[in-house]
């Protein structure tokens, strides 16, 4: 059976991760990338399409785990009949290749373990050639190459296409085992001292970790919401990936199974402004100049999501060999729904570069500019449907918050305006946009009869993206429309408390208001903006009670997926999602944080 997905935890450089299950197997690792193909792929097939495990000869599930505090070094232990062993997981910050460094020590009796590794390049497809060389295990197929060794060297064999080891350890005793990759063209990097790697890998993830600002409640699920959200970006260009995997299913057997390994820009506001009020202002200005490189060129071809450095292509394909999470088929590489039109996106960047600039991160001479023209293509077409916030692969709506968004475009030109009249710009024109958005949305997509704002124009349904109104400033929270919408999403859309992304009153036998078939679990990040309304509409104790049941949602090291279903009890969705620890994260700012929180 397949560990559950809230049964691993997350270990990272910076440039890419992997999952470790609470049995110690490594069964998701891309290199050298997040979105490379991936050289462990157990997490979506089965252990022939590559994992690593390290665990007690005939141990199963640990005994206990958890990382060490403010970092992102696994700590994984089991107490067996012959004593006690822990393996401590991590992925330095590499200096220029990619190493997993794993150290068993003994901590009680006389313990034997075994590690089992499959490498399995191309998404667990190909299978290496394997060597000795220098006394270490070389395995290499095409353009990749990896080389593993222990220190103490301990005896390694061939058998099944794996490479096992098995030593015992007695307390004090350690063996660290170190995977590195590079091009398979190129000589072998220098090597790392996998002891020493993990006192530096402590040392600055606590150091990374004391500048956080945040000193109220619940501060370790903060701090370990923040590092998530650090061991998502990509160093190099300051992306921040959505999640680290891909094709995790949000129905157990479903198809609704995508590529989250790419940077979106319905993220962005919300993401910069955690990493500013937490104080990671260094964190918030590379993901704001990534998002000025990605958006620049023909603001008609503005992009939903981009690639790691901004790449505008991201083709989708299946892997038909791997049988997907529990079944859960296709297995998806790319995301199609980057050719989609969704209007939000221009708010977006309009209200996260509105909030780089009042927060001080210095400017770019570009900036403004591109704004400008941002918005002048925006006037032409906000009247236009779209596919919405959530990529729906239906026919194109006159989403409400699309339009709601489209108005906070125009409202952030006109009050960056307003408070810097050396500026250049319509002021008088965006004001009359607006205003004119901001009527056509009270009249087209407010029920009157419901008392509630609606998914779309002229529809019954509603949309858990509504929850943002008031944060956006549209109206204020204590207007009776607000809290009508509110009201009717707690009452239609909540299961347990928790959030659902949109209606399913229109299931059907074959599709979904989406135009999927299957269903979904409740959407985490939806949830915490109840809470957040909650507390704008003056319930605060109803929305500390909600973030509460949400943070008993995570798991044993405090991570996050995408869903929740309340009836199976457990996680779905792509692992750990940077926009749940966002939500985490802002939540708690607005409930904690200083005397306006109440």
């Amino acid at each position: 059976m397949h560990p559950r997905i809230e049964d691993y935890a997350l270990i990272g450089d910076h440039q890419t991760a992997a999952l470790v299950s609470n049995r110690g197997s490594i069964d998701w690792l891309c290199l050298p990338r997040f979105d490379s193909a991936a050289c462990f792929a157990a997490l979506l097939g089965t252990e022939e399409n590559g994992h690593w495990r390290i665990a007690p000869t005939g141990a199963g599930t640990c005994t206990r785990r958890a990382y060490r505090k403010d970092t992102l070094v696994l700590d994984t232990e089991w107490e067996t009949d012959d004593g006690a062993v822990r393996v401590t997981d991590l992925m330095p910050q590499r200096d220029r290749a990619p190493d997993v460094v794993r150290v068993v020590e003994g901590l009680a009796g006389r313990v034997t373990v075994r590690s089992t590794i499959r490498l399995r390049f191309d998404y667990g497809s190909a299978v290496p050639w394997m060597r000795r060389s220098d006394g270490h295990r070389v395995a290499v197929a095409g353009p990749d190459a990896v080389w593993l060794r222990s220190e103490p060297a301990v005896r390694t064999w061939s058998e099944d296409r794996a490479t096992y080891a098995e030593f015992t350890v007695e307390p004090g005793e350690k063996v660290a085992f170190v995977l590195t990759w590079h091009p398979s063209h190129e000589p072998r990097p220098r090597l790392v001292d996998p002891y020493e790697s993990l006192r530096t890998s402590v040392h600055d993830w606590r150091s990374w970790a004391a500048h956080c600002r945040y000193d109220g409640p619940y501060r370790d699920e903060v701090v370990r919401s923040l590092i998530t959200l650090k061991a998502l970006t990509y160093e190099p260009t300051g992306g921040i990936v959505a999640a680290a995997t891909t094709s995790l299913p949000e129905e157990i057997g479903g198809v609704r199974n995508w590529d989250y390994r790419h940077c979106w820009l319905r993220d962005s506001t919300l993401t910069l402004g955690a990493l500013l009020a937490c104080g990671y202002q260094q964190e918030a200005e590379a993901w704001r100049d990534w998002l000025l490189r990605a958006v620049a060129g023909d603001p008609a071809d503005l992009r939903i999501m981009y690639g790691l450095a901004g790449e505008r292509r991201l083709p989708e394909y299946e892997l038909p060999w791997l049988a997907g999470y529990e079944n859960s088929r296709p297995v998806r590489i790319g995301n199609d729904a980057i050719q989609q039109r969704q209007l939000d996106v221009y708010g977006e960047v309009m209200d996260s570069l509105s909030l780089s600039r009042s927060s001080g991160l210095p400017t770019k001479p570009q900036m403004w500019r591109m704004q400008c023209t941002l918005m002048e293509y925006l006037r032409s077409v906000w009247r236009e449907p779209d596919e919405g916030l959530w990529e729906v692969r239906g026919p194109r709506r006159h989403f409400t918050h699309s339009k709601v968004m489209s108005w906070a475009a125009a409202d952030r030109a006109v009050r960056t305006l307003e408070d810097d009249p050396e500026l250049s710009g319509d002021l008088d024109g965006w004001r009359a946009l607006r205003d004119e958005i901001h009527r056509e949305v009270c009249a087209r997509g407010y029920d009157t009869g419901r008392n509630t704002f609606t998914q779309s124009y002229g529809s019954r349904e509603l949309d858990a993206s509504l929850l943002l109104i008031p944060r956006m400033g549209f109206l204020p929270p204590d207007d009776p429309r607000v809290v009508g919408t509110v009201d009717a999403i707690r009452e239609e859309l909540c299961h347990d408390g928790f959030v659902r992304r949109y209606s399913a009153d229109h299931l059907s036998s074959t599709a979904s208001v989406d135009g999927l078939p299957g269903s979904e679990g409740t959407f985490l990040v939806c949830s915490f903006w109840l809470a957040d309304a909650l507390h704008l509409t003056g319930r605060t104790k109803e929305a500390r009670e909600l973030f509460e049941q949400l943070l008993g949602l995570t798991n044993d090291v405090g991570l996050l997926a995408e869903e929740y279903d309340p009836v199976a009890g457990r996680q779905l969705g792509n692992f750990p999602q940077a926009f749940s620890h966002v939500g985490l994260v802002g939540t708690a700012l607005a409930l904690f944080d200083g005397d306006e929180a109440g």
